[in-house]
């Protein structure tokens, strides 16, 4: 009987387990919040930024950032059409408008071009998200920014280990979060992380993470504003500092993974996440889009995968396309791009033989 291939998993090992314990048995009282603040400073090290919060989900920390720049009813907020829900809830949250755009072909990423056409005077911000590891145009969209006078906010919750002509993804915009889902690169099962060089932001988003209480507040149990409770816990961030002190590993292994299938697919006719010059792909999620000169039906590949054990995954679903939001038949790229497109299974310890049978099935269905 074959063994299962899982689309991903996390790496644990016994490091992860000793911290975990650790915290869990002496992580109270006066070092109830130890390992968060190590997993704190540790992350902004990482990243190269003045401030990390961690939080419990990518959706709280951006929740809580578009809160902080005051973002609400008759505001709207520049995102791509190709994107996780997860991206632009905290947007509707706030009473806020998505607007939905088209995407480039080569990045899967927001289109500046498009971005600039969409702005508004409705328009607060730019969300760009770093779709599975690949990169958004931030010189262009910084510009963009720049020159409207709009925030620019990267949500690179799936682009751990990305990195643009020397600056890793979610360390340019106003703000920056991520994920440590199970599936993500680093995990600490479920939780998230806020980012910012701004001081003014750091503090009232600090605020707003600890139910509106500030940390100049003398009053015991004195709230400042309506906040969030979206904080992390000690336990989760154990996990999460001994997942940092093996990142470089981790994107390592994941880069290994991807570069595995590209040599055993790049005979076929279909591209992968792409890595221009100037730019390190930490390649979260390696995908597959068949070329449109190719006759490829997604359902019986998916399908293929599930009778050899192999779980697969569909790219994301246009958001214009679901019944909340309003349609945008403009967007022809995202509305074609997602029929032809496949995420592979990704994890540290996927094996050679693991991506062999995978890229046999993938060949079997695109070439027949």
């Amino acid at each position: 009987m074959m063994s299962r291939i899982h689309y991903t998993k996390p790496s644990i090992t016994d490091l992860e387990v000793r911290y975990a314990t650790d915290a869990a048995a002496n992580g109270w009282g006066e070092r109830c919040y130890e390992y968060i603040g190590r997993f704190e400073r540790a992350f902004a090290a990482h990243l190269g930024v003045k401030h990390a919060i961690a939080t419990s989900s990518c959706t709280g920390a951006l929740h809580m950032g578009l809160a902080a720049l005051d973002i609400g009813p008759g505001d709207e907020v520049i995102c791509a059409d190709i994107n996780w829900i997860a991206s632009v809830a905290p947007v509707k949250y706030l009473g806020a408008t998505p607007v939905l755009v088209d995407i480039c072909a080569d990045s899967w990423c927001l289109d500046p071009k498009r971005v600039e056409a969409a702005i508004t005077a409705k328009t607060k911000a730019i969300l760009a998200v770093h779709i599975y590891g690949n990169l958004c145009d931030m010189d262009a969209l910084r510009d963009i920014g720049r020159r409207h006078g709009i925030p620019i906010i990267e949500d690179a919750a799936e682009a751990i280990g990305s990195v643009w002509h020397g600056r890793r993804a979610g360390s340019m915009g106003l703000f920056g979060t991520f994920s440590f889902h199970g599936t993500k690169t680093i995990t600490t099962g479920e939780g998230g992380m806020f980012v910012t060089d701004d001081d003014a932001l750091y503090e009232k988003v600090t605020t707003l993470s600890n139910h509106g209480r500030s940390r100049t507040q003398t009053r015991q149990f004195w709230p400042d504003m309506i906040g969030f409770k979206y904080k992390m816990s000690n336990i989760q961030a154990a996990i999460g500092v001994a997942q940092m002190e093996r990142i470089d590993e981790l994107i390592a292994e994941k880069r290994r993974v991807f570069l595995e299938y590209k040599s055993r697919l790049s005979h076929l006719p279909l591209t992968m996440n792409p890595e221009p010059d100037g730019r390190r792909n930490g390649y979260w999620m390696p995908t597959i889009v068949v070329d449109k000169s190719v006759q490829f039906d997604r359902a019986a590949l998916l399908a293929e995968f599930k009778n050899s054990e192999i779980d697969g995954r569909v790219f994301f679903w246009p958001l214009s396309t679901l019944p909340f939001f309003d349609s945008q038949t403009g967007n022809a790229i995202a509305h074609d791009l997602h029929e032809r497109a496949v995420n592979l299974p990704s994890y540290h310890d996927l094996q050679t033989s693991d991506i062999q049978r995978i890229s046999e099935v993938i060949e079997r269905s695109v070439v027949g």
